[in-house]
């Protein structure tokens, strides 16, 4: 597996999504996929294959958009605490290998951090909260603050208004291919995907976009100026 070119004496900024980037995916696809259903049959007497159906054609209809991630969104929907559903299973919450120890580096080296994703504030929190690694962030930039997800073109000048950055001197990892695709329209210079964002499903292809399988792929090399 080739290793990602990064010059990081070309970057100044790293914008980080969350969700299968930082985080095992593993977590928000058995909520939503096995947990929901199971939850939704339960309330409405039905079998589990039909709410699975039944929810897996919602989705459909929502993705991509800030109603998709949006936990109050499908609370009335669903007529489900999806908030409360979500800490029944905040166990299986877990960080990416390496995750820390990139966050460590590019902290070391001066680089501006950002976390940027399109979690509803009550799922970033309990994420936060249950992984610890807000501290890390120069700024944590929720898509719901901004009314925009990051699929959406405009969402990117609506991050220069909370977070300036310089597109051509920043790097941003992302596990989805949309998203990824929204930022290059932009002008980001260096855009990474992720390999294997649920650790317990397939690999997937970046498309156009270099692919990592871990963030030990691209640690900052310690001789690079501003390092130590």
């Amino acid at each position: 597996m080739d290793k990602p070119e990064i010059d990081w004496q070309s970057v100044d900024t790293v914008l980080l999504d969350m969700d299968g980037t930082l985080l095992d995916l593993h977590f928000d696809n058995h909520f939503w996929l096995e947990h929901v259903p199971r939850r939704y049959a339960e309330a409405h007497d039905i079998p589990l294959a039909a709410a699975r159906r039944e929810l897996l054609s919602r989705y459909r209809d929502k993705e991509g958009t800030l109603e998709w991630y949006c936990l109050d969104h499908w609370s009335r929907e669903l007529g489900l605490d999806i908030a409360l559903l979500k800490q029944e299973v905040e166990h299986l919450i877990a960080v990416h290998p390496h995750v820390v120890e990139f966050l460590q580096a590019v902290r070391r080296h001066g680089k501006r951090l950002a976390l940027v994703t399109n979690a509803h504030q009550k799922a970033l929190r309990l994420k936060m909260e249950r992984t610890r690694l807000a501290g890390y962030f120069d700024q944590v930039v929720c898509a719901h603050d901004l009314g925009l997800p990051k699929e959406d073109p405009r969402f990117w000048e609506a991050l220069q208004g909370v977070f300036p950055f310089d597109s051509r001197r920043t790097l941003f990892v992302d596990d989805s291919v949309a998203v990824l695709r929204s930022a290059e329209d932009y002008g980001i210079r260096w855009l990474l995907a992720i390999r294997r964002p649920d650790s317990r499903g397939p690999q997937r292809e970046g498309g156009r976009f270099e692919a990592i399988g871990n963030f030990r792929q691209v640690m900052p090399p310690s001789a690079i100026a501003g390092g130590e």
